[in-house]
This record gives C-alpha cells, structure tokens and sequence, in this order.
C-alpha cells in the first residue's frame, strides 16, 4: 500500500507574521511550523503503516527551506520526502496550489492521499478537495477517523453533533482534522535517519499535464486585497460592581448584543 500526505510548513504565528509588498506572506523570514491539521494527516498514515504495511511519502510546495517539515516527517517515521519548488510557483492561492500539487502527484504510485483539512495561514479548506478534483478521484473531508478495510477506507466524516461514516474504494483522497489523533515525537535515531536520508526535489518541468496560465501568482484566480497581522484587542470596558449587580449587568448587555 503506498501511501502520500501532503503537508506544508507554516508560519509559527506566535512568532510573528511577515508581509512581502504585494501582500503575500514573507514566508523566508518567519519562523515555521508543520500545519496542525497536516501533522495529523501524517499520524493517521504512519499508524496505518504499523497497521497494515504501507510506504509513506511526504510532499510539500514551498521555498528550499520547507525541506526541513519534510526531515521532520522523516524523523516521525515518512519513508520518503518530495519537494516541489520553483520561483514560477510562488505566490499561489489555492487553484494553483492544488494544480501544481497535482501535477507533482501525477509522478506517483499512490493508494491513498492524506492531505490536513485546512492550514492554519489561509483556513481556506480548499487545497484538499481540489486536488482530488484535478486527479478525478473521491474525496472524504475532516476526517475524525480512518480505518483501512482491504481495498477500501472507512471514514468518520465530521459533522456539527454527530459524524459521518464513509466507505470508498481507494485510490481516494482524505482531508484530515486535527482533533484526528495526538501526533508522535520524532526520536532520536529517527533524526539521524531522516538526515541521511535524499529528499527528491522537483521544479517546473517536473509537473504533469499542468498549463503555466494555472502556476504561481499569475495563475491565481484569487488575489490578495489586503493582509495584516492580527489585530490587537483593546482593554475594553470595566466595571466594578458586586455579585449581584455584575449578574444584572452581564445579562443586559447580553440582551443588548442579542446574544439572549
């Protein structure tokens, strides 16, 4: 069984957000982390993997130094690590993201795509679905649960107070939530392993039946109006007040903000 999560490295926003001129994020010069739900994604492959036997590789999109989310999925137990960069590729919304994804997966064997329901510097959901649509195979999203059934996945779809459960026959693709498991730790000789290890790194040329109109900034349907870091929230209004009058209070403005 063989096995590609899709994860990306993300800024680590308790660092800080960096903007470049045209409003992309500066993603050189942040602090980063492996995306949540992505990380989640990769648990779920790697206990199928101890599970049922499966190889596991790992793909991102992003700068050279997004080889580090890929060493550290290593590190957690992923057999092989694929990077796919390119300056043509930069400053792509999720249309061209998911196209060049797919591009970059249409050079591999896989029987099951995990990719993280959303990640954390866009919340969009979208990059997940999408892919499946461009390599014309099902999609089963925020994932709570994965079980393996032969040639065919069971799934615990979330969905508000109750869940899903989904059966498809793979190749398929998942969008996992983060709430999924609880990731491992890299160890130690899992480190030194992934460091010895070769990551593929793959370019433009590359990318299958992929049209340079659907790449990078160019490409993206959706542009970027304006981006900020996250707005500081004001002291607001104090009050002091004994028990029972701060109950009175809290009620009426409640009633005054239609909450009640």
């Amino acid at each position: 069984m063989k096995i590609v999560v899709c994860i990306k490295q993300v800024p680590d926003t308790k660092g800080g957000v960096k903007f470049n001129p045209d409003g992309t994020l500066d993603r050189g010069a942040m602090l980063t982390i492996m995306n949540p739900d992505d990380k989640a994604g990769l648990e779920a492959a790697l206990r199928i993997k101890e599970q049922n036997g499966a190889e596991v590789t790992v793909l991102t999109m992003g700068l050279p130094k997004a080889e580090e989310v890929l060493r550290e999925a290593m590190a957690m137990g992923a057999d092989k690590g694929i990077l796919v960069t390119d300056r043509v590729l930069g400053g792509a919304d999720t249309w061209a993201t998911s196209t060049t994804i797919a591009g970059a997966l249409r050079n591999i064997d896989y029987d099951l795509i995990i990719t993280g329901r959303q990640a954390i510097d866009g919340d969009t959901a979208q990059v997940g679905p999408q892919i499946s649509e461009h390599l014309d195979i099902p999609v089963i999203s925020y994932a709570q649960d994965i079980k393996i059934d032969g040639d065919s996945v069971i799934v615990q779809r979330q969905y508000d107070d109750r869940y899903h459960e989904l059966k498809v026959q793979m190749p398929c693709l998942i969008t996992a939530l983060s709430e999924l498991n609880e990731p491992r730790y890299m160890t130690p000789g899992g480190i030194f392993d992934a460091y010895e290890k070769e990551i593929t790194v793959w370019g433009r040329a590359d990318l299958k039946d992929v049209d340079d109109a659907n790449l990078g900034l160019k490409g993206s349907p959706t542009k970027i109006a304006k981006a900020s870091d996250k707005v500081r929230k004001g002291a607001g209004e104090k009050v002091a007040l004994d028990g029972a009058e701060a109950a009175t209070y809290i009620v009426e403005k409640l009633k005054e903000k239609h909450v009640i």
